[in-house]
């Protein structure tokens, strides 16, 4: 990967946790892309892989739960890691630490 300009790195990241995590209501999966969250959660967790050597969990968790996401036409908001299936934790933790030995 090695890519050097910040933005190209984020734009594939996003890409990326765009296409694997989703959210899942009454076990419908809305990929983040689709929900227009991947660029928003990319530039969120993108200090995390570049500012330790590697990527807590429990800091992965305090960015989603920091991300509001409006339901309902907007009458309510929830965090996105309650909107999140576990293995959707997992698997963006994963494409953290990639990226981060990517770099």
């Amino acid at each position: 990967m090695a890519k050097t300009n910040t933005t190209e790195l984020l734009e594939a990241l996003a890409a990326e946790i765009g296409e694997n995590v989703y959210i899942d209501i009454a076990k419908w999966h809305l990929y983040l892309s689709d929900a227009k969250l991947h660029t928003l959660v990319a530039e969120q967790v993108y200090p995390l892989i570049t500012a330790s050597k590697a990527v807590e969990e429990e800091e992965v968790i305090q960015v989603l739960q920091s991300i509001p996401v409006k339901i309902g036409g907007g009458r309510r908001e929830l965090p996105l890691i309650d909107l999140l299936p576990l293995q959707c934790q997992v698997n963006l933790v994963d494409i953290l630490e990639k990226y981060q030995q990517d770099m």
